[in-house]
């Protein structure tokens, strides 16, 4: 079996409880076990960076989701990005780079079903394969275009414009000729979206009127709204909606908990009236398409069309209270966990 030498403890994050609603430190707890030894088809996995993401709430909560619940006492489900240092696979060699699903913990095996893909990207940073060339890249490239269906001239609105996948459905949106309105919290927010990620306009939804403030960047109605958020901020968005606009579904951060399930002003008037379209999103039924996704980011990254900021957390010490962070809104841009050497 090609390998590399290993240590001989891995340090893994585990569910320790089933959080109410946001999952806090509290509910994690660190675990050092002996590092595994990859089985038959398996590869060793030797973590860089992990990600924190916002669905990762969905999958430690109770609520029926889309995928399957994280187990009390279970690893931790995350996307990483690491280096095969061993394997019994013939597909993947020791030296490859890797990014899927292996958990937060220091050292995975894994089958080769829960590797996304190989990162072939080495011009670009290891990091970027969990972010603007990850799951927020390819999350915001195929929601905007195959549920958004921009096209030249339409105006996209976009909330958390600033984060990790608004940042990059906003850029995209200008790539295919739109314009951009952004909705953040915060004026460095706002700065932000416009002096780096090139939104036409920003808005503050802390200060002001955000009714008046909306229909002022976007006279003629909202074709696209790219709602990351849900609650408060999507109903106002709502009311400015262009005929034929199209909602896309990505995120529903704003929403503290969904038990018992919160109630508000209702949709179904503005979409009759306007004959709009909503649908969710969830990037697992494009998996087959990934590659397509990444290739266009890339192209776009390298040509200077796209760009994004990360906050990297040091050390899996950092882990239980990431999530909590993200929900807080306190990062800029996408938030990883560096491993050390």
């Amino acid at each position: 079996m090609p390998s590399r030498a290993q240590p001989a403890v891995n340090r893994q994050v585990l569910l320790k409880s089933r959080p109410e609603a946001i999952p806090q430190a509290e509910h994690f707890e660190i675990l050092e076990t002996p590092v595994p030894e990859p089985g038959p088809g398996e590869v060793l996995v030797r973590n860089h960076y992990l990600s924190v993401d916002p669905a990762q709430r969905g999958w430690v909560s109770a609520v029926v989701n889309y995928s399957r619940t994280v187990g009390l006492g279970e690893v931790m489900r995350a996307f990483a990005v690491g280096e095969v240092i061993a394997s019994r696979s013939p597909d993947f060699a020791v030296g490859d780079h890797v990014m899927g699903l292996f958990g937060w913990q220091e050292y995975a095996a894994v089958e080769p079903c829960s590797i996304t893909r190989k990162v072939r990207e080495t011009d670009l940073p290891l990091s970027a394969s969990l972010g603007v060339l990850g799951l927020t890249g390819v999350t915001a490239y195929f929601a905007l275009r195959e549920l958004g269906e921009p096209k030249a001239g339409d105006t996209v609105v976009v909330s958390t414009a600033a984060g990790a996948v608004g940042s990059a459905a906003g850029q995209i949106a200008k790539v295919m000729g739109c314009h951009t309105v952004g909705i953040t919290g915060g004026p460095a927010k706002a700065a932000l979206c416009r002096q780096r990620f090139g939104y036409d306009a920003a808005i503050d939804y802390k200060v002001g009127d955000l009714d008046a403030a909306i229909a002022k960047a976007a006279p003629r109605g909202v074709d696209v709204y790219f709602d990351n958020t849900a609650g408060p901020i999507s109903d106002t968005v709502m009311r400015h909606l262009a005929v034929h606009a199209r909602i896309v579904i990505c995120g529903t951060i704003s929403q503290p908990t969904w038990d018992p399930w919160p109630t508000g002003p209702r949709v179904e008037r503005h979409l009759l009236v306007k004959r709009a379209r909503m649908q969710g999103f969830v990037l697992f039924d494009y998996q087959h398409r990934y590659e397509e996704a990444v290739a266009a980011l890339a192209g776009w990254l390298r040509a200077g069309k796209l760009h994004y900021e990360e906050e990297v957390l040091e050390g899996i010490e950092q882990a239980p209270g990431a999530i909590a962070r993200l929900y807080r809104g306190e990062n800029k841009g996408k938030l990883l966990i560096r491993l050390g050497a």
